[in-house]
């Protein structure tokens, strides 16, 4: 646990070693199978969790249709940010697209963090930040480029997706169907 989390910590908020030690008795750790439910909708999120291995991926459903919103990688943190803020229940599904393995951080315990070790009150600014910024490129993914665009700055910022998660959720996160995304692949491959 050590190994991948205080580097993480230590860039972003310059911890000590004791007070990464105090952080590190506030965790616990799960597993998950590939395509195992980490939280489905109508949960309450109770954790941050850090990804120390795997892929998670949420999704709505939308008439029957699963409607992939995001991807997350080891070395990441990932929460349902509205359920986890204001404990209500979750309006998105959450899986492992891979065997996953995740360090959960309880909202009670970072919110004792925020009191006895005030840099984490900065970790959660930093987290709020990255929500936010993720939110407003996702919508300009959507809402400004075309399919083609839209898989070419994915192949170009985040080569994982393409590597990693199968066809049919990249279609759904890029708002296509999977024979429109086979057809842009064609041509992309064709056009180098």
């Amino acid at each position: 646990m050590q190994q991948s989390l205080f580097p993480h910590l230590q860039h972003l908020i310059g911890l000590t070693n004791e007070e990464f030690d105090i952080f590190l008795g506030c965790l616990q750790s799960q597993k998950l199978k590939r395509r195992e439910v980490l939280i489905a909708e109508g949960d309450i999120c109770r954790y941050a969790y850090f990804i120390k291995k795997g892929c998670l991926r949420y999704f709505h459903n939308v008439d029957g249709e699963e409607i992939t919103g995001q991807f997350f990688f080891e070395n990441g943190w990932y929460t349902d940010y509205e359920s986890f803020l204001l404990q209500k229940p979750s309006k998105q599904n959450i899986d492992a697209l891979e065997p996953t393995e995740l360090i959960l951080l309880p909202k009670s315990e970072l919110l004792n963090l925020y009191i006895t070790i005030p840099k984490f009150e900065k970790f959660g600014r930093i987290m709020a930040e990255n929500a936010f910024l993720g939110l407003r490129n996702r919508t300009e993914l959507l809402t400004q480029q075309s399919a083609e665009e839209r898989y070419l700055r994915l192949m170009k910022e985040r080569p994982k997706v393409i590597e990693r998660v199968p066809q049919h959720y990249i279609a759904s996160y890029l708002g296509i169907k999977p024979p429109s995304l086979s057809r842009i692949r064609k041509r992309i491959m064709n056009n180098t």
